[in-house]
């Protein structure tokens, strides 16, 4: 289980996030939905210690940490339980595909070569990658660049994997292939949590929807409670402009 308690982050005087608390269980996949600036993006910066937040606790498991009094030590055994996708790859360009996985494991968790080789390559099998082992990340479409983002998360074998909009950069035609890799991982009971656009991957993957606006969580639910019958007017609205293809109860 992972439990955020009173996260709260402030740029100078803008309250980013104000005292959010979320529980997530074990094996959940948790979509965070809202409108740009709601302070999505900053939430999972702060979960793995990206951003530090002012305030607040999380638990992992039996791992506990309290923001304000985190040290090295802490944030590292933070980092070796959680793991980030980000929004635009972030992958070693003068690395190859099997290079940029292995990285992680080598300087983080400090495998053999060998064996940092053969999990990289297990992982890169799973996303459908292993054709691909010698390429450079400038040889591959950015659906593939993503694939490689997430076999690193996944070969580090965290306890929650942060998505952070994997497919907001992507054309169009390649944010298939990227989602269908993710609701595989999803059947396979990894927890992840996921601030996205894609709503019908939050409606149709997800376990618990959190719709947050203006550093809040406005509401959160079961997918068809949230997307079918949504309780707070801040919600209906949101939805109404994103999935107006979509009938819901106002």
């Amino acid at each position: 289980m992972i439990k955020l308690t009173n996260i709260s982050k402030s740029f100078g005087k803008h309250e980013v996030l104000h005292r959010i608390n979320l529980t997530v269980e074990k094996g959940e996949v948790v979509v965070i939905l809202g409108p740009s600036g709601s302070g999505k993006t900053t939430l999972l910066r702060c979960i793995n210690y990206l951003e530090k937040p002012n305030e607040g606790q999380i638990e992992i498991g039996d791992f506990n940490l309290d923001y304000k009094q985190a040290n090295k030590k802490d944030i590292h055994n933070l980092r070796q339980r959680s793991a980030m996708v980000f929004q635009h790859y972030n992958l070693f360009k003068h690395k190859t595909v099997l290079e940029n996985v292995m990285e992680g494991l080598i300087i983080v968790q400090k495998f053999s070569a060998d064996a940092a080789k053969q999990k990289s390559i297990e992982m890169l099998e799973k996303v459908g990658l292993g054709a691909k082992l010698d390429a450079y990340p400038s040889q591959l479409s950015g659906g593939q660049q993503q694939r490689v983002g997430i076999a690193r998360a996944l070969a580090l074998n965290p306890e929650v994997i942060l998505f952070d909009e994997p497919t907001s950069a992507l054309d169009p035609e390649l944010v298939g292939e990227v989602l269908d890799v993710i609701r595989k991982i999803a059947k396979e009971g990894i927890t992840m949590i996921v601030v996205t656009h894609e709503m019908g991957f939050a409606r149709d993957v997800s376990n618990h929807v959190v719709f947050m606006d203006e550093g809040i969580i406005v509401e959160e639910g079961r997918p068809q409670d949230i997307f079918g019958a949504p309780k707070e007017e801040r919600t209906k609205q949101f939805l109404k402009r994103i999935t107006s293809e979509w009938a819901y109860s106002i």
